[in-house]
C-alpha cells in the first residue's frame, strides 16, 4: 500500500504532479489532478477502482434526478391550479430517490465491509441455538478509502436533496471531489461546497502555499515517522502477546497505542492538508488539539472533526428534528423537565450516532463496544452536568481555575485511553482480558526488571519519541493560546525561518523510522 509518507509519494509522485501542474495552463490543471488521483487510486486498489467509478456515476445521475424533480416542483408552483397534494407528491419522489441513492452507496459499503462479520455472527448464533442454519462467509477486498468516499457521496446527495447545493452538471468536477488524491486514503471527509469549486479552479501555485504546505508536511512526518512508527514494534508486541505481560505493561501498551494512533492519524492529516495547501486547496481540519479537551463530548469535537460533523448533520440532527422524536421530547418534558427530556430524547439519536461511529471504524464487536463506550460516557456527562454545576457553585469551586481544568483534562485522557485499548485489541474478548489484567494484576515490576526494554524499543527509542512528543505538545499548547508558529516564521527573520525548516527536515531524516530493518507501517485509518 502506498503511504502519503512514503518516498514514492513524497519523492516521486507529488513532485511530478506539482511540476506538471505548474507548467500546464489553468484550464488543464483540474484534469491533471483528476488523472493523477485515479492513477494513485489504481496503484493502491487496482481493479477495485470500478467501485469508486460506479459510486461517482450513480451519485452524479441521482443528483441530477433530484435537481430535475425540484425544478419540476418549482415550475409547477408558478402555474395555476397547483395544489398541496402536488407538492407532497414531488417531495415524496425526491425522498424516494434520495433513499435509493443512500441505500445504494451504503449498501455497497455494507456488503463489502460488513457482510463477512454479520455472516460469521449468524453462524455463531445458529450454533448456540442448535439451529440447522449455516451461512457461507464471504471474503472481499476493500477499495482503499471506501468508508471515506461513501460518506462524501451520501453528504453530496443529501445536500442536493435539501437544496443546499445544486446538482453538479459536469461529471469530471464531481469525480475530482470524490477522488482528490491527498484525501482519498484517510480523509478528511469534505462537503461538496467546501472543496469542489477550489479543486476545479486550477489555482496557481504560490510561494506562500508551497512553503506553508511543505512546513505542514514536515510537521506531519515528524509525528508519523519519528513518533508513531517508532512506537509500533512495542504496540504490536504488547497487543499481540498480552497474555505474557502483567497489568503494568497493559497500561503502557494502552498509552503507547493512544499516542501512536493520534500521531499517525493527525500526522497524516498534516501531510494531506499540506498537499492541499500546495495546490491552493483549503481542506478542512480534522484535529484541534483533542488531548486538551475537558470532556468526552469536547474531545470528539476536536478529534476526527469531519467525521463527527458528518454524523451530526446527517444522522443526529435529522433524528432529533424528526416528528416522532420531537413528539417524544414533548411528552418527556412534562414528566422529567426540560433537561431530562433533552437528555433522554437526544440520547436516542446519540445512540444511533455512536453505534454508527463504532461500525464505521470496523466490522468487529470491539468497534461496536468502542462506540457504545463513548456513548455511555457522553450520556453520563449530560445527565450529571447540572448536579456538578450546583456542587461546584455550592462549595465555591472555580471551574475555570487551572487545577480544575487540569483535573478535567487528565480524566478525559484516561477515559479516551481505555477506549483506545478496546479499539486496538484483537477482538472484544482480548480487550476485556487486557483491561481485566490491567486492573487486577497491575504491577511496576516489569519497569524495574528490564521487560519494558525488551518490547522492541530500547532506551534511545523511548527518549527520541518522548522528545519529539514534547515538541509536538509545545506547538499544540502555543496554538491553543492563539500563537500560529508558521505565521510567526513567515513574518520573521529569513535566517531563523530557514534554520527552523532545515532543523525540522534534519530531525525527521535522522530520527525517522525508516531504512534497513524497518518494516513499513500501513496507515491505520486507511483500513477503515
Amino acid at each position: 500500500m502506498t503511504s502519503y509518507c512514503s518516498l514514492v509519494f513524497l519523492g516521486i509522485f507529488l513532485p511530478a504532479v506539482l511540476v506538471s501542474y505548474m507548467v500546464l495552463p489553468r484550464r488543464l490543471r483540474p484534469w491533471l489532478l483528476l488523472g493523477a488521483s485515479y492513477a494513485l487510486f489504481w496503484e493502491m486498489s487496482g481493479r477495485l477502482l470500478v467501485f469508486l467509478l460506479f459510486t461517482t456515476v450513480s451519485v452524479y445521475a441521482i443528483g441530477l434526478g433530484l435537481d430535475f424533480i425540484r425544478g419540476k416542483e418549482k415550475s409547477g408552483e408558478e402555474k395555476k391550479g397547483y395544489k398541496k397534494q402536488d407538492k407532497k407528491r414531488y417531495k415524496k419522489l425526491r425522498r424516494a430517490l434520495l433513499a435509493l441513492g443512500v441505500l445504494l452507496e451504503l449498501g455497497i459499503l455494507a456488503v463489502l465491509k460488513y457482510a463477512p462479520f454479520f455472516a460469521a455472527n449468524v453462524n455463531q448464533l445458529s450454533r448456540f441455538l442448535h439451529l440447522p442454519l449455516t451461512v457461507s462467509v464471504p471474503s472481499f477486498v476493500l477499495p482503499i478509502g471506501i468508508s471515506f468516499y461513501t460518506l462524501q457521496a451520501v453528504s453530496y446527495l443529501t445536500d442536493v436533496y435539501r437544496g443546499t447545493i445544486p446538482a453538479e452538471r459536469l461529471l469530471p468536477r464531481l469525480a475530482l471531489y470524490m477522488v482528490f488524491f491527498p484525501q482519498i486514503m484517510e480523509g478528511p471527509i469534505c462537503r461538496y461546497a467546501q472543496t469542489a469549486g477550489q479543486l476545479w479552479e486550477g489555482r496557481p501555485v504560490t510561494w506562500r502555499g508551497l512553503t506553508f504546505g511543505l512546513q505542514r508536511i514536515g510537521f506531519g512526518l515528524l509525528k508519523k515517522m519519528v513518533i508513531a512508527d517508532r512506537l509500533n514494534p512495542a504496540v504490536k508486541e504488547i497487543y499481540g502477546n498480552y497474555i505474557s505481560y502483567d497489568g503494568g505493561i497493559m497500561a503502557l501498551g494502552m498509552l503507547l497505542y493512544t499516542v501512536q494512533l493520534y500521531m499517525e492519524f493527525s500526522g497524516t492529516m498534516d501531510v494531506v492538508v499540506g498537499c492541499g495547501e500546495i495546490f491552493g486547496v483549503n481542506l478542512p481540519e480534522n484535529f484541534r488539539r483533542p488531548f486538551l479537551a475537558r470532556s468526552i463530548s469536547q474531545f470528539w469535537r476536536r478529534w476526527h472533526i469531519t467525521l463527527g460533523a458528518w454524523f451530526k448533520d446527517y444522522v443526529f440532527y435529522p433524528l432529533t428534528t424528526s416528528r416522532r422524536l420531537s413528539g417524544l421530547a414533548r411528552r418527556l418534558r412534562k414528566r422529567f423537565g426540560s433537561h431530562g427530556a433533552a437528555v433522554l430524547s437526544s440520547g436516542i439519536a446519540l445512540f444511533a450516532v455512536w453505534l454508527g461511529n463504532g461500525l464505521w471504524h470496523g466490522a468487529g464487536w470491539n468497534y461496536i463496544f468502542f462506540g457504545l463506550y463513548h456513548f455511555a460516557w457522553i450520556m453520563f456527562e449530560n445527565i450529571t452536568e447540572p448536579g456538578v454545576r450546583r456542587l461546584t457553585e455550592r462549595y465555591g469551586i472555580n471551574r475555570e481555575s487551572l487545577p480544575y481544568r487540569g483535573m478535567q483534562v487528565v480524566r478525559t485522557v484516561l477515559i479516551v485511553c481505555v477506549g483506545e485499548l478496546f479499539f486496538r485489541a484483537e477482538g472484544l474478548r482480548a480487550g476485556l482480558a487486557m483491561f481485566g489484567r490491567m486492573v487486577t494484576d497491575f504491577s511496576l515490576a516489569s519497569f524495574r526488571d528490564g521487560t519494558v526494554l525488551r518490547l522492541g524499543l530500547d532506551g534511545k527509542d523511548f527518549f527520541i519519541a518522548a522528545f519529539a512528543l514534547a515538541l509536538v505538545a509545545a506547538v499544540h499548547l502555543l496554538a491553543e493560546r492563539g500563537v500560529n508558529l508558521r505565521e510567526r516564521l513567515a513574518a520573521g527573520n529569513a535566517a531563523v525561518r530557514l534554520t527552523a525548516c532545515l532543523g525540522l527536515v534534519l530531525f525527521v531524516l535522522v530520527f525517522g523510522a525508516y531504512g534497513a530493518g524497518y518494516i513499513p507501517v500501513d496507515p491505520i485509518y486507511a483500513g477503515f
